[in-house]
């Protein structure tokens, strides 16, 4: 009867326990309150989060909030001062200029510790690990490396690649907590959204990952003229080549004649030549399939004009 009894006190005071466990909901609204006041990475956060993790080792939402956490810790905002207009795509927080006319111009920039970014990884993997299917959490991952690495995207270049690789080779079923579906033209979307901003960041690296980035997705989405348009601005913008920039338009334009990414910039190219007959040909186009009614009529008036002056 004593043992029954002893029993019983040990059941209940496991229940007792086990109630006193916030829920995961619990733990969301208790660190979304916490981080309200004090920031993600502020005091008492990584205490709440590894108690969550403890709790709760399956939780993505501990994991991201683990992830937000090492991230924030691992970054140092500063400001430096450049002798040019933009930096790794980004105006000037402050333009200025010496005595001189000379520029001076203060951008934002950040600073990563390599060991809290580290761990903001693999806290990232490990929410990855335990859902697979989380197309956010890879293109996070991604953001992540993209700004780590600033103007040399190598491993957010590669992370890319193997994500379109596992797309196109595995034909996971995605979902994204801010999309209703991830169907192919999406996904080609969200590899575009990547491609233009390495070209956004502006330096020789980010540029040969815009390339890099677009070749790969033409292995699996063969004359894709979002991905051969890039191609054309690569060669266009970052080399000067216009031989090879106007082939790679025209190769579009030949599938698709109202392209007017492909249209747009074969004027632009015409122009950087001084290529009058070109640049008409290019115009006809945008006249005919320029997207909005202003295009159109620009177009046409520009050509008109040139073709007066003969």
């Amino acid at each position: 009867m004593k043992r029954i009894l002893t029993l019983a006190a040990a059941l209940v005071l496991s229940l007792s326990l086990s109630a006193q466990t916030p829920s995961q909901e619990d733990y969301l609204r208790r660190y979304n309150n916490l981080v309200a006041r004090v920031g993600a990475a502020g005091v008492g956060v990584e205490t709440l989060v590894d108690k969550w993790i403890a709790d709760y080792p399956e939780d993505t939402s501990a994991r991201l909030a683990q992830f937000s956490f090492w991230y924030t810790k691992a970054q140092t905002p500063k400001v430096i001062q450049l002798p040019q207009d933009r930096y790794l795509g980004r105006e000037p927080l402050l333009p200025m200029t010496d005595s001189l006319g000379r520029k001076n111009n203060y951008f934002e920039d950040v600073d990563f510790e390599d060991e809290s970014f580290g761990a903001a990884l693999e806290a990232l993997d490990q929410a990855v690990a335990l859902a697979p299917q989380r197309l956010d959490f890879r293109l996070l991952k991604a953001d992540a490396l993209t700004a780590y690495e600033k103007g040399s995207p190598d491993m957010a270049l590669a992370s890319l690649k193997a994500l379109a690789d596992e797309n196109y080779r595995q034909h996971p079923a995605w979902t994204h907590e801010s999309l209703e579906k991830v169907d192919d033209e999406v996904f080609k979307a969200l590899m575009q959204d990547y491609c233009f901003a390495f070209f956004r960041l502006g330096t020789d690296s980010s540029a040969e990952a815009f390339k890099s980035l677009s070749e790969h997705m033409l292995t699996y989405c063969k004359d894709d003229p979002m991905f051969l348009d890039n191609i054309g601005s690569y060669w266009l913008v970052s080399k000067k080549d216009y031989k090879k920039a106007q082939k790679y338009y025209d190769q579009v334009l030949k599938k698709h004649p109202d392209d007017v990414t492909a249209i747009r910039n074969g004027v632009l190219l015409a122009r950087s030549k001084k290529d009058v007959k070109l640049e008409k040909k290019y115009l006809a186009m945008m006249a005919r399939y320029g997207v909005t009614d202003t295009d159109k009529a620009s177009a046409a008036a520009r050509l008109e004009a040139l073709n007066r002056k003969k």
